[in-house]
């Protein structure tokens, strides 16, 4: 089959794998000369330790097809390095506990480490906590390198076409497939179009599928100059309990009932997340910003923040900052849908909304596209 596929971040792309991977030919369109979205402005986790139980077994599958693709792909930077989620207070111990003690904590490889173990693993984080939460399960890929690794080795297939600089302007569905014509003027025919426009709700998303059930999500980050030293795990800090439904139960009520998060980090509802680059650099946020219109400048208290609550953590300065930014993804309304899937016409599909997920379950979100359309 001859595959359209409109949008090239990580979700997009990772249909063209599942479908070249299948044996299938794919055309792929992006209208920036290179997708500078949510793909390129995350911290490239994945992240299994926070999902919800309906999401676990998706997020395993996902982990473990990252590593496949890193297999084949080594310039996507793919490392098991999992993390350690700190908790510096006994609420937040708790919380902990009650995951590390839970009945998915074998599958999410969950262990309580008292300080001297966490500095045993991850001799970098020298400064004050009650203890660690560590995953095995979880990973991280070079955010910024994985795509164009990726296109490279579909590339090599034979089997695939990457057209840059390209916005669709139009899908036109018939009998046999589909036509989408871009502001080049070029027609392409395939048997199946999908549409993976990341945060670009309107335009062709809404003239294709009208309005969806999803919400656009703003976000704040920084990258350091290099440590200087390994991080050899991601690192998050207790408020991240907050923010991921697998840490749901009793435990996490009373922390939210009776440790508010400072000033700062309640107004941004934030939490931090911290992984080195393969330059040794650090990437380091975030917040959540949920009411549009959103600003297009960014807030430096955020940023105070999260350098204090690293700092406390590391026992020592952050090397400089060398860069900021600020970043909007798609999020489905429904906390319970792994991504929201429109159907436009009898060959056209629209996918998006995996929420701050997409990094994670962009390949398994590919892999049951190809199952439901039976690619």
């Amino acid at each position: 089959m001859r595959l359209v596929i409109i949008g090239g971040g990580i979700l997009g792309t990772a249909h063209a794998v599942a479908a070249v991977d299948r044996g299938h030919d794919v055309v792929q369109l992006e209208r920036e000369p290179e997708a500078r979205g949510a793909t390129v402005r995350n911290f490239g986790l994945v992240w299994v330790s926070g999902r919800s139980e309906a999401e676990l077994d998706h997020a395993l599958r996902a982990r473990a097809l990252w590593e496949k693709i890193a297999a084949e792909v080594p310039r996507i930077g793919f490392r098991p390095a999992g993390s350690l989620t700190m908790v510096r207070t006994p609420q937040e111990l708790a919380v902990a506990e009650a995951a590390a003690a839970g009945s998915s904590a074998e599958a999410r490889g969950f262990t309580l480490l008292e300080p001297e173990r966490v500095r045993a693993l991850n001799p970098a984080l020298r400064g004050t906590f009650l203890a660690g939460l560590h995953c095995s399960q979880d990973a991280a890929v070079e955010s910024r390198q994985a795509l164009p690794a990726l296109r490279d080795h579909l590339t090599a297939t034979g089997r695939y076409a990457f057209h840059p600089a390209t916005e669709a302007r139009s899908v036109t569905d018939t009998e046999s497939g589909a036509t989408v014509r871009d502001d080049h003027g070029r027609t392409f025919h395939a048997d199946v179009v999908l549409v993976c426009p990341g945060d670009a709700h309107n335009g062709l998303t809404r003239e294709l599928v009208g309005a969806i059930p999803v919400r656009r999500v703003r976000l704040q980050m920084m990258q350091t100059a290099a440590l200087g030293e390994p991080l050899t795990t991601a690192v998050a800090d207790g408020d991240s309990f907050r923010y991921y439904p697998g840490y749901a139960g009793s435990a996490l009520d009373t922390l939210n009932r009776d440790q508010a998060q400072t000033p700062t980090a309640a107004e941004h509802k934030m939490q931090l997340l911290c992984v080195q680059r393969l330059h040794g650099g650090l990437t380091i946020g975030d917040t959540h910003e949920y009411a549009e219109p959103f600003a297009f400048d960014v807030d430096e208290a955020p940023y105070q923040h999260l350098e204090s609550v690293a700092e406390e953590l590391l026992g020592r300065k952050l090397p400089p900052i060398v860069r900021r930014w600020a970043g909007t993804y798609s999020q489905s309304l429904d906390p319970d849908t792994i991504a929201t899937r429109a159907q436009a016409d009898r060959h056209v599909w629209v996918i998006t909304g995996p929420g701050g997920r997409g990094m994670t379950l962009s390949t398994v979100i590919g892999e049951d596209t190809a199952d439901l359309l039976d690619l």
